[in-house]
């Protein structure tokens, strides 16, 4: 069985994976979902990582997970781990010496965001969080997410370079939610295809999958632990 490591995106806690851990975990697996120490303003993306690292400790038979911000940490955390398969959910793809606020003008996000909400009428980019991030996330479970937000990232993680020098070299995939309205799903694929020269797999989903559809994430992780290709 593996040890699946979940790391939460920018502005949550490790409750967001709650209910794919509960599948994981009926399905025998380790999983860990640690709340990094994003609200303190002293911390990097270094210590993100550091964080995760000592929550794993001697842990084996790793699947490292990063949701969107998360993205940033995971591989981070793949560079010292002996980790089996590194996969991005909705993920932030960081390039060598990237900051994550350059990331925003350097992807061409705010383009491709302005172009998706002129096709779909404004639902990609709302100012509504259940219509943007929560419309597929049942109203009660969206309000106890919105209530556990806090300030994260930090300031100094935002500015500060991507640390490591080239990907880690560690089996990656790619998760792709088709009914995203944060990151769009064709500016999504193409930086997958740009920055890690993969094909992403897609679920439907919004960009809070996991708590929209958690069965079917665990399904994705399952499979990429076990080797299964993903059923159509």
């Amino acid at each position: 069985m593996s040890t699946f490591v979940l790391i939460h995106g920018g502005g949550d806690v490790g409750w967001y994976w709650h209910l794919v851990e509960a599948e994981l975990r009926a399905r025998g697996h380790d999983v860990l979902a640690p709340d990094l120490p994003g609200d303190d303003e002293s911390k990097t993306l270094t210590d993100y990582a550091d964080a995760v690292v000592e929550a794993v400790g001697d842990r084996r038979d790793l699947v490292v997970v990063g949701h969107s911000f998360g993205a940033f940490t995971a591989p981070l955390v793949a560079d010292r781990l002996p980790v089996d398969v590194l996969v991005l959910l909705a993920g932030m793809i960081p390039s060598p010496g990237e900051s994550p606020d350059e990331w925003w003008a350097n992807t061409g996000y705010q383009s491709a965001a302005e172009e998706q909400a002129k096709r779909d009428g404004g639902l990609t980019g709302n100012a509504d969080p259940y219509v943007s991030f929560y419309h597929d996330v049942p109203r009660e479970l969206a309000q106890e997410a919105m209530s556990r937000e806090r300030a994260h990232p930090s300031s100094t993680a935002s500015a500060a370079p991507w640390p490591l020098v080239a990907w880690p070299d560690v089996p990656t995939r790619f998760v792709l939610c088709t009914e995203d309205r944060f990151f769009p799903p064709a500016f999504m694929r193409r930086l997958a295809a740009d920055r890690l020269g993969i094909v992403p797999d897609e679920i439907a989903g919004s960009h809070c999958v996991a708590l929209g559809r958690p069965k079917q994430v665990a399904d994705l992780l399952v499979g990429y632990a076990t080797g299964i290709p993903r059923q159509a």
